[in-house]
Protein backbone atom coordinates (compact mmCIF):
# COMPACT_ATOMS: atom_id res chain seq x y z
CA UNK A 1 0.00 0.00 0.00
CA UNK A 2 2.49 2.47 1.00
CA UNK A 3 4.46 1.83 -2.61
CA UNK A 4 1.27 2.14 -4.18
CA UNK A 5 0.98 5.62 -2.32
CA UNK A 6 4.76 6.88 -3.49
CA UNK A 7 3.98 5.58 -6.47
CA UNK A 8 1.07 7.87 -6.86
CA UNK A 9 2.51 10.99 -5.82
CA UNK A 10 5.98 10.93 -7.76
CA UNK A 11 3.06 11.09 -10.55
CA UNK A 12 0.90 13.66 -9.96
CA UNK A 13 2.67 15.64 -7.56
CA UNK A 14 6.39 15.96 -9.25
CA UNK A 15 7.42 18.75 -6.67
CA UNK A 16 7.66 16.15 -4.30
CA UNK A 17 11.66 14.21 -3.94
CA UNK A 18 11.57 11.16 -5.51
CA UNK A 19 13.41 9.87 -2.72
CA UNK A 20 12.88 10.71 0.40
CA UNK A 21 8.95 12.26 -0.50
CA UNK A 22 9.82 16.00 1.28
CA UNK A 23 8.52 19.21 -0.84
CA UNK A 24 11.00 20.58 -3.47
CA UNK A 25 11.75 24.12 -3.30
CA UNK A 26 12.74 26.30 -6.39
CA UNK A 27 15.46 25.20 -8.49
CA UNK A 28 15.45 21.09 -7.40
CA UNK A 29 13.81 18.83 -10.02
CA UNK A 30 13.23 15.30 -8.55
CA UNK A 31 15.60 15.31 -5.65
CA UNK A 32 15.99 17.69 -2.87
CA UNK A 33 19.54 19.41 -2.55
CA UNK A 34 19.66 17.25 0.52
CA UNK A 35 19.24 13.62 -0.91
CA UNK A 36 21.63 15.23 -4.05
CA UNK A 37 24.27 16.00 -1.47
CA UNK A 38 23.91 12.44 -0.20
CA UNK A 39 23.63 10.47 -3.46
CA UNK A 40 25.72 7.56 -3.64
CA UNK A 41 28.28 8.51 -6.08
CA UNK A 42 30.89 5.97 -7.09
CA UNK A 43 33.50 8.37 -8.16
CA UNK A 44 34.81 5.64 -10.38
CA UNK A 45 35.41 7.77 -13.71
CA UNK A 46 38.69 9.06 -11.36
CA UNK A 47 40.09 5.74 -11.18
CA UNK A 48 41.40 4.25 -14.75
CA UNK A 49 41.24 0.75 -12.73
CA UNK A 50 38.25 0.89 -11.21
CA UNK A 51 35.97 -2.14 -10.99
CA UNK A 52 33.53 -1.36 -13.76
CA UNK A 53 36.57 -0.98 -15.90
CA UNK A 54 37.89 -4.38 -14.44
CA UNK A 55 34.40 -6.04 -16.11
CA UNK A 56 35.81 -5.76 -19.44
CA UNK A 57 39.31 -6.53 -19.22
CA UNK A 58 40.03 -9.36 -21.36
CA UNK A 59 37.21 -9.10 -23.04
CA UNK A 60 36.64 -6.60 -25.08
CA UNK A 61 38.77 -3.23 -25.50
CA UNK A 62 37.13 -0.46 -23.82
CA UNK A 63 38.97 2.89 -23.22
CA UNK A 64 36.65 3.87 -20.10
CA UNK A 65 34.08 2.43 -17.89
CA UNK A 66 32.41 3.82 -15.31
CA UNK A 67 28.84 3.68 -13.13
CA UNK A 68 27.79 7.02 -11.62
CA UNK A 69 26.40 5.33 -8.79
CA UNK A 70 25.90 2.42 -6.49
CA UNK A 71 22.41 0.95 -7.01
CA UNK A 72 21.76 -1.04 -3.61
CA UNK A 73 18.47 -3.23 -3.35
CA UNK A 74 16.29 -1.54 -0.37
CA UNK A 75 18.21 1.70 -0.72
CA UNK A 76 15.86 4.76 -1.28
CA UNK A 77 17.77 6.04 -4.24
CA UNK A 78 16.65 2.69 -5.47
CA UNK A 79 13.69 4.63 -6.46
CA UNK A 80 15.35 6.64 -8.80
CA UNK A 81 15.95 3.76 -11.26
CA UNK A 82 12.35 2.42 -10.57
CA UNK A 83 10.44 5.35 -11.44
CA UNK A 84 12.71 5.65 -14.48
CA UNK A 85 12.34 2.36 -15.94
CA UNK A 86 8.48 1.23 -14.96
CA UNK A 87 6.56 4.25 -13.39
CA UNK A 88 7.06 6.31 -16.98
CA UNK A 89 9.05 9.42 -15.12
CA UNK A 90 11.70 9.09 -18.38
CA UNK A 91 12.48 12.75 -17.57
CA UNK A 92 14.30 11.80 -14.06
CA UNK A 93 16.49 9.69 -16.25
CA UNK A 94 17.52 13.03 -18.43
CA UNK A 95 18.13 15.07 -15.35
CA UNK A 96 20.19 12.23 -13.29
CA UNK A 97 22.10 12.60 -16.79
CA UNK A 98 23.27 15.75 -16.77
CA UNK A 99 23.73 15.48 -13.20
CA UNK A 100 26.13 12.75 -14.42
CA UNK A 101 27.90 14.22 -17.33
CA UNK A 102 28.64 17.44 -15.25
CA UNK A 103 30.89 15.32 -13.04
CA UNK A 104 32.45 13.72 -16.30
CA UNK A 105 33.66 17.09 -17.59
CA UNK A 106 36.56 17.14 -16.45
CA UNK A 107 37.38 13.21 -17.31
CA UNK A 108 38.44 11.33 -20.50
CA UNK A 109 34.88 10.54 -20.78
CA UNK A 110 34.88 13.99 -22.20
CA UNK A 111 36.64 12.95 -25.02
CA UNK A 112 34.36 11.30 -27.37
CA UNK A 113 32.88 12.22 -29.86
CA UNK A 114 28.89 10.35 -29.63
CA UNK A 115 26.99 8.74 -27.36
CA UNK A 116 24.72 6.44 -27.93
CA UNK A 117 22.21 4.37 -25.90
CA UNK A 118 21.95 0.80 -25.71
CA UNK A 119 18.97 0.26 -27.73
CA UNK A 120 15.74 -1.81 -26.33
CA UNK A 121 14.16 -4.33 -29.04
CA UNK A 122 11.15 -2.81 -30.48
CA UNK A 123 8.95 -5.70 -28.68
CA UNK A 124 10.14 -4.09 -25.41
CA UNK A 125 10.53 -0.21 -26.62
CA UNK A 126 6.41 -0.76 -28.11
CA UNK A 127 5.70 -2.24 -24.59
CA UNK A 128 7.42 0.61 -22.27
CA UNK A 129 6.80 3.27 -24.24
CA UNK A 130 10.43 4.84 -24.16
CA UNK A 131 14.34 3.78 -24.00
CA UNK A 132 15.59 4.77 -19.91
CA UNK A 133 18.70 4.54 -21.57
CA UNK A 134 18.23 7.06 -24.29
CA UNK A 135 16.82 9.60 -21.38
CA UNK A 136 19.71 9.01 -19.60
CA UNK A 137 22.24 9.71 -22.95
CA UNK A 138 20.34 12.54 -23.31
CA UNK A 139 21.68 14.77 -20.04
CA UNK A 140 25.01 13.36 -20.50
CA UNK A 141 25.29 14.47 -23.95
CA UNK A 142 24.09 17.76 -23.02
CA UNK A 143 26.05 18.46 -20.34
CA UNK A 144 29.27 17.18 -22.40
CA UNK A 145 28.44 18.94 -25.78
CA UNK A 146 28.10 15.86 -27.73
CA UNK A 147 26.30 14.66 -30.38
CA UNK A 148 23.23 11.79 -29.80
CA UNK A 149 22.15 9.45 -32.00
CA UNK A 150 19.77 6.81 -30.69
CA UNK A 151 19.38 5.12 -34.17
CA UNK A 152 22.35 3.78 -34.93
CA UNK A 153 22.53 0.72 -32.81
CA UNK A 154 19.90 -1.57 -33.16
CA UNK A 155 18.83 -4.38 -31.09
CA UNK A 156 17.93 -7.42 -33.73
CA UNK A 157 17.20 -9.90 -31.04
CA UNK A 158 14.84 -9.76 -28.20
CA UNK A 159 16.48 -11.70 -25.45
CA UNK A 160 15.38 -13.34 -21.86
CA UNK A 161 15.47 -11.65 -18.84
CA UNK A 162 19.07 -11.36 -17.43
CA UNK A 163 17.91 -11.89 -13.70
CA UNK A 164 18.89 -15.54 -12.95
CA UNK A 165 21.81 -16.13 -15.25
CA UNK A 166 25.36 -16.31 -14.30
CA UNK A 167 27.77 -14.32 -16.47
CA UNK A 168 28.40 -17.40 -19.15
CA UNK A 169 24.61 -17.81 -19.57
CA UNK A 170 24.37 -13.86 -19.57
CA UNK A 171 26.56 -13.43 -22.32
CA UNK A 172 24.86 -16.33 -24.45
CA UNK A 173 21.74 -14.76 -24.03
CA UNK A 174 23.23 -11.55 -25.54
CA UNK A 175 26.03 -12.16 -28.13
CA UNK A 176 25.33 -10.80 -31.47
CA UNK A 177 22.49 -9.59 -30.58
CA UNK A 178 22.87 -5.36 -31.84
CA UNK A 179 23.61 -4.45 -35.50
CA UNK A 180 25.26 -0.94 -36.36
CA UNK A 181 22.56 0.65 -38.73
CA UNK A 182 25.20 3.17 -40.48
CA UNK A 183 28.98 2.07 -40.08
CA UNK A 184 30.07 4.89 -41.68
CA UNK A 185 28.86 7.08 -38.72
CA UNK A 186 30.53 5.43 -35.93
CA UNK A 187 34.02 4.65 -38.19
CA UNK A 188 37.06 5.94 -36.51
CA UNK A 189 34.82 8.00 -33.65
CA UNK A 190 34.89 7.43 -30.27
CA UNK A 191 31.56 5.68 -28.71
CA UNK A 192 30.58 6.54 -25.11
CA UNK A 193 27.81 3.83 -24.53
CA UNK A 194 25.45 4.45 -21.99
CA UNK A 195 22.67 2.12 -20.40
CA UNK A 196 21.32 2.60 -16.73
CA UNK A 197 22.37 0.10 -14.43
CA UNK A 198 25.18 -2.58 -15.32
CA UNK A 199 25.85 -6.15 -13.39
CA UNK A 200 28.15 -8.55 -15.37
CA UNK A 201 28.10 -6.40 -18.16
CA UNK A 202 27.70 -9.06 -20.89
CA UNK A 203 25.00 -6.58 -22.61
CA UNK A 204 27.33 -3.69 -22.71
CA UNK A 205 30.51 -6.14 -23.99
CA UNK A 206 28.29 -7.11 -27.39
CA UNK A 207 27.31 -3.41 -28.08
CA UNK A 208 30.97 -2.53 -27.42
CA UNK A 209 31.65 -5.63 -29.87
CA UNK A 210 29.45 -4.55 -32.42
CA UNK A 211 30.75 -1.08 -32.81
CA UNK A 212 34.48 -2.27 -32.81
CA UNK A 213 33.62 -4.44 -35.56
CA UNK A 214 31.73 -1.53 -37.64
CA UNK A 215 34.99 0.71 -37.36
CA UNK A 216 34.88 2.52 -34.51
CA UNK A 217 38.08 3.92 -33.18
CA UNK A 218 37.19 3.20 -29.18
CA UNK A 219 34.34 3.00 -26.98
CA UNK A 220 33.96 4.05 -23.45
CA UNK A 221 30.98 3.19 -21.41
CA UNK A 222 29.12 4.92 -18.88
CA UNK A 223 25.92 3.63 -16.77
CA UNK A 224 23.57 5.32 -14.31
CA UNK A 225 24.30 2.53 -11.36
CA UNK A 226 26.31 -0.33 -10.63
CA UNK A 227 25.02 -3.22 -9.38
CA UNK A 228 26.79 -5.33 -6.65
CA UNK A 229 28.97 -7.40 -8.39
Amino acid sequence: MMQLISDFTALFYPELCLTCGGRLVAMEKFICLDCLDDLPRTAFHKDAGNKIAQLFWGRVMVENATSWLFFRKGSRYQKLVHYLKYKGIKEVGEEMGKLFGQDLRESPFSMAELVLPVPLHPRKLKLRGYNQSEWIARGIAVSLGLSLSSDLLEREVFTETQTRKNRFERWQNVEGIFRVTDPEMVKNKHILIVDDVVTTGSTLEAAAVSLLKAGAAKVSIATLACAEI
